[in-house]
């Protein structure tokens, strides 16, 4: 991936990550290949930049962790959105849609 688009998920991270999570609960790893499958690798997550921003939406109470046994038989923290972090998630939703109004405008136009 190149410079642009990594700047360009930073920015956007919790926002995929509260999508991540809208349907269903996931461990860390699972939100991370969810983000890369659906996004066909073009926009790649690592752990580097997943697990910081995990806790901090956690902090912020968007999401809620429990400890559980995976379908492998691992140890795994899952997360899942509060009533809190559903509504970021529709706020960041409607405001990335905007933005992306906003920047194909301005792409077409100019």
């Amino acid at each position: 991936m190149d410079k642009g688009s990594k700047n360009l998920l930073q920015g956007t991270l919790d926002l995929l990550i509260l999508r991540a999570l809208r349907d269903e609960e996931r461990h860390g790893w699972g939100i991370q290949q969810r983000i890369n499958q659906i996004g066909e690798e073009a926009l790649m997550v690592n752990q580097g930049s997943l697990y910081p921003a995990l806790v901090r939406l956690g902090t912020q109470g968007f999401l809620e962790t429990e400890w559980r046994v995976t379908e492998n038989g691992r140890r795994a923290k899952y997360y899942r959105l509060t009533a809190a972090g559903r509504k970021r998630l529709e706020e960041e939703t409607e405001q990335w849609r905007r933005y992306s109004r906003v920047v194909n405008l301005i792409l077409e136009t100019i």
